[in-house]
């Protein structure tokens, strides 16, 4: 089975400083849409990892969540694509879990849940967050230059030498289709 795990704020939809809080506020990057069915279309499963701290902090509810997260769906259908599955966080950074990104309690739950090694499995990203928890899960972590990605790459000089970094994320869906 190949899977690909993405965050979700930053590498497919716009991210925004306060987080996303309401449905209209979800907005695709452009092409990211696109390069995620094209990667169904070739046979990957897409899961998402994604912190949701603003469940904690009260501003964005499950059911609002959910309703962001069909939107995403709904979208993404319209170019072949599907999501198997979104696994979030819904704690804020100061709650001690282990599944807040840089942790990599998400990635250990989608090993359990496909019941396989995320080695060789690419994580897409943007922030330094999304790189450490998936190099602590064993995964293959990607930067893309959208969302965070420029000014994770400013605060972290040596990460271009460590890790792939791409443009977004129909750049990356271009080498990964080639390889």
């Amino acid at each position: 089975m190949k899977l690909i795990i993405l965050n979700r704020d930053g590498v497919i939809n716009h991210r925004l400083s306060g987080g996303i809080t309401t449905v209209d506020e979800w907005q695709a990057i452009p092409g990211s849409l696109q390069a995620m069915g094209r990667l169904v279309q070739a046979g990957f499963k897409l899961v998402i990892a994604t912190n949701q701290p603003g469940i904690a902090s009260g501003v964005l509810d499950l059911e609002t969540l959910h309703a962001i997260h069909s939107k995403m769906e709904s979208e993404l259908e319209q170019y072949g694509g599907y999501i198997d599955a979104v696994f979030f966080c819904p704690h804020g950074p100061d709650d001690g879990c282990s599944c807040r990104k840089p942790e990599a309690g998400l990635f250990q739950d989608i090993a359990a849940r496909y019941q396989r090694d995320l080695t060789g499995v690419y994580a897409i990203g943007d922030t330094l967050e999304d790189v450490m928890a998936a190099e602590s899960a064993g995964a293959s972590p990607l930067l893309v230059k959208t969302g965070a990605g420029k000014q994770t790459l400013r605060d972290n000089e040596n990460m271009q030498k460590n890790i792939s970094v791409y443009k977004n994320l129909s750049a990356v869906v271009d080498v990964i289709l080639v390889e």
